[in-house]
Protein backbone atom coordinates (compact mmCIF):
# COMPACT_ATOMS: atom_id res chain seq x y z
CA UNK A 1 0.00 0.00 0.00
CA UNK A 2 2.71 1.88 0.98
CA UNK A 3 4.21 1.92 -2.47
CA UNK A 4 0.63 2.44 -4.61
CA UNK A 5 0.35 5.76 -1.96
CA UNK A 6 3.25 6.77 -2.71
CA UNK A 7 3.02 6.07 -6.69
CA UNK A 8 0.56 8.87 -6.49
CA UNK A 9 2.32 11.40 -4.69
CA UNK A 10 0.22 10.15 -1.35
CA UNK A 11 1.75 8.99 2.09
CA UNK A 12 0.74 5.93 3.75
CA UNK A 13 1.38 6.27 7.46
CA UNK A 14 -1.87 4.79 9.44
CA UNK A 15 -1.05 3.81 13.40
CA UNK A 16 -1.00 0.59 12.94
CA UNK A 17 -2.04 -0.02 16.78
CA UNK A 18 -4.88 1.95 16.32
CA UNK A 19 -8.58 0.94 14.32
CA UNK A 20 -10.71 4.10 15.15
CA UNK A 21 -14.49 3.53 15.84
CA UNK A 22 -15.50 6.13 12.86
CA UNK A 23 -18.97 7.11 13.61
CA UNK A 24 -18.44 10.66 15.12
CA UNK A 25 -15.82 11.08 12.45
CA UNK A 26 -18.91 10.25 9.59
CA UNK A 27 -20.91 12.54 11.63
CA UNK A 28 -19.30 15.02 11.70
CA UNK A 29 -18.61 14.65 7.59
CA UNK A 30 -22.13 15.33 7.96
CA UNK A 31 -22.16 18.58 9.54
CA UNK A 32 -19.69 19.99 7.11
CA UNK A 33 -21.97 18.40 4.04
CA UNK A 34 -24.46 20.85 5.10
CA UNK A 35 -22.14 23.74 5.57
CA UNK A 36 -21.34 23.22 2.06
CA UNK A 37 -17.68 21.95 3.35
CA UNK A 38 -17.56 18.42 2.93
CA UNK A 39 -14.89 18.05 0.59
CA UNK A 40 -12.17 19.75 2.23
CA UNK A 41 -13.22 18.44 5.62
CA UNK A 42 -13.12 15.17 3.98
CA UNK A 43 -9.89 15.66 3.01
CA UNK A 44 -8.47 16.54 6.10
CA UNK A 45 -9.76 13.78 7.59
CA UNK A 46 -8.42 11.79 5.15
CA UNK A 47 -4.83 13.02 5.51
CA UNK A 48 -4.93 13.29 8.79
CA UNK A 49 -5.38 9.31 9.33
CA UNK A 50 -3.84 8.13 6.23
CA UNK A 51 -0.79 10.84 6.41
CA UNK A 52 -0.11 11.55 9.85
CA UNK A 53 -1.39 8.28 11.88
CA UNK A 54 -4.46 10.17 14.28
CA UNK A 55 -6.72 8.53 15.71
CA UNK A 56 -10.23 9.79 14.11
CA UNK A 57 -12.29 8.16 17.17
CA UNK A 58 -10.86 10.19 19.36
CA UNK A 59 -12.74 13.43 19.71
CA UNK A 60 -10.20 15.54 20.94
CA UNK A 61 -8.64 14.94 17.72
CA UNK A 62 -11.69 15.87 15.45
CA UNK A 63 -12.29 19.12 17.21
CA UNK A 64 -8.87 20.02 16.64
CA UNK A 65 -9.33 18.71 12.56
CA UNK A 66 -12.78 20.42 12.75
CA UNK A 67 -11.06 23.54 14.06
CA UNK A 68 -8.65 23.66 11.23
CA UNK A 69 -11.09 23.26 8.47
CA UNK A 70 -12.92 26.34 10.16
CA UNK A 71 -16.30 24.71 11.04
CA UNK A 72 -18.41 26.47 13.56
CA UNK A 73 -17.42 25.58 16.91
CA UNK A 74 -20.78 25.00 18.83
CA UNK A 75 -21.77 23.19 16.27
CA UNK A 76 -19.07 20.65 16.05
CA UNK A 77 -19.45 20.13 19.85
CA UNK A 78 -22.82 19.20 19.43
CA UNK A 79 -22.19 16.46 16.87
CA UNK A 80 -19.95 14.92 19.19
CA UNK A 81 -21.40 15.07 21.71
CA UNK A 82 -24.68 13.51 20.71
CA UNK A 83 -26.36 11.51 17.97
CA UNK A 84 -27.00 13.89 15.72
CA UNK A 85 -26.63 12.91 11.76
CA UNK A 86 -26.60 8.80 13.27
CA UNK A 87 -29.32 7.75 11.74
CA UNK A 88 -28.14 8.97 8.13
CA UNK A 89 -25.52 7.48 8.78
CA UNK A 90 -26.91 3.72 9.37
CA UNK A 91 -29.69 4.67 6.58
CA UNK A 92 -26.35 4.87 3.98
CA UNK A 93 -24.90 1.64 5.68
CA UNK A 94 -28.10 -0.28 5.26
CA UNK A 95 -28.31 0.99 1.38
CA UNK A 96 -24.95 -0.18 1.08
CA UNK A 97 -25.09 -3.22 2.28
CA UNK A 98 -28.47 -3.62 0.86
CA UNK A 99 -26.59 -3.22 -3.13
CA UNK A 100 -24.03 -5.66 -2.21
CA UNK A 101 -21.26 -3.43 -0.65
CA UNK A 102 -19.17 -5.14 2.18
CA UNK A 103 -15.94 -3.83 1.96
CA UNK A 104 -13.94 -0.40 2.23
CA UNK A 105 -13.33 0.87 -0.08
CA UNK A 106 -16.98 0.61 -1.95
CA UNK A 107 -17.10 1.98 -5.20
CA UNK A 108 -20.59 1.95 -7.09
CA UNK A 109 -20.30 3.09 -10.39
CA UNK A 110 -22.52 4.51 -12.58
CA UNK A 111 -25.55 3.35 -10.49
CA UNK A 112 -24.57 -0.13 -12.32
CA UNK A 113 -21.39 -2.36 -11.57
CA UNK A 114 -19.78 -2.24 -7.87
CA UNK A 115 -16.20 -2.81 -6.96
CA UNK A 116 -15.04 -3.78 -3.98
CA UNK A 117 -12.10 -3.23 -2.07
CA UNK A 118 -8.89 -1.08 -2.71
CA UNK A 119 -8.11 -1.92 -6.31
CA UNK A 120 -5.36 -1.19 -9.16
CA UNK A 121 -6.16 1.14 -11.67
CA UNK A 122 -6.50 -1.63 -14.75
CA UNK A 123 -9.51 -2.91 -12.02
CA UNK A 124 -11.37 0.28 -12.49
CA UNK A 125 -9.76 0.72 -16.45
CA UNK A 126 -11.90 -2.46 -16.97
CA UNK A 127 -15.02 -1.63 -14.86
CA UNK A 128 -15.57 1.60 -16.89
CA UNK A 129 -14.78 -0.16 -20.26
CA UNK A 130 -17.92 -2.81 -18.94
CA UNK A 131 -20.02 0.34 -18.48
CA UNK A 132 -19.21 1.77 -21.80
CA UNK A 133 -19.77 -1.80 -23.52
CA UNK A 134 -22.80 -1.58 -25.73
Amino acid sequence: MRTTFGARGLEYNPSPDVVPNTMRALRLTELARELGRHEETHDRLMDAYWAEAQDLGDPAVLRTLAAEVELPRDEVEAVLDGDRYRERIEDSTRQAVSIGANAVPAFLLDRRLLVLGAQPEAVFEQAVARLEAP
